[in-house]
């Protein structure tokens, strides 16, 4: 398939096999997608939780509005961010951009003074919700990614953020979860799986300036 008709393969899935695991292979393919994908400034101030434990995942079904596709899916993905973001972040930034890039500190110092200036200025409230669009960023790169490998998917906002750090212990990580994804292999009764994509067209929802 090409990248459009993978789109359009994708839906979010409503059941999934619970028979079926994603291999190692896909898995690693995820975690890379997840590592690649853009962030503002390049700081990545989001983690990925990977869970593949059906005792975990069925205590989280109830705090997902009881949505059996955490407990049924081959792996549930959790986007998470610091509960906590300093600019201690964006020295860590600059240095791993000094070791791998070899950049001289007259050339770094300019922007890592403007950062930290940047992050020391907002509350932890607003780099919440500026760390919040990262996570929706990569949760649309993992969608396109999963669209192109072939693996189900379904993003979820609907959970109760508090309860999954309680029961992840996402509190001793300084994280928080933002985000919910189970993947894994669409079930051959999912209702679902045959209906068509219901999307507005194209010039409905494109501006075109020439």
């Amino acid at each position: 398939m090409n990248t459009l008709e993978s789109l359009k393969w994708r839906y979010a899935v409503k059941k999934f096999d619970n028979k079926k695991e994603l291999t190692q292979t896909q898995i690693n393919t995820l975690k890379e997608a997840f590592n690649l994908t853009a962030t503002s400034y390049g700081l990545q101030p989001v983690k990925l939780l990977i869970i593949k434990n059906k005792e975990l995942q069925n205590t989280l079904v109830p705090h997902t509005w009881n949505q059996r596709q955490v407990l049924d899916a081959s792996h549930v993905l959790v986007v998470c961010v610091p509960k906590s973001f300093t600019k201690e972040e964006v020295a860590k930034y600059f240095s791993l951009v000094k070791n791998i890039r070899q950049t001289p500190d007259e050339v770094i110092n300019p922007f890592k003074e403007f950062l930290t200036n940047e992050i020391a200025q907002k509350s932890q409230e607003e780099l919440f919700l500026w760390n919040k669009n990262q996570a929706y960023l990569a949760l649309g790169n993992l969608l396109t990614v999963c669209a192109l490998e072939k693996i189900d998917a379904c993003p979820m906002e609907g959970f109760n953020p508090e309860k999954y750090d309680e029961v992840l212990e996402l509190d001793k990580q300084n994280l928080r979860s933002v985000l919910v994804l189970p993947v894994g292999y669409r079930a051959e009764d999912d209702f679902m799986k045959d209906l068509k994509k219901v999307r507005k067209e194209t010039q409905d929802v494109i501006l075109e300036y020439n």
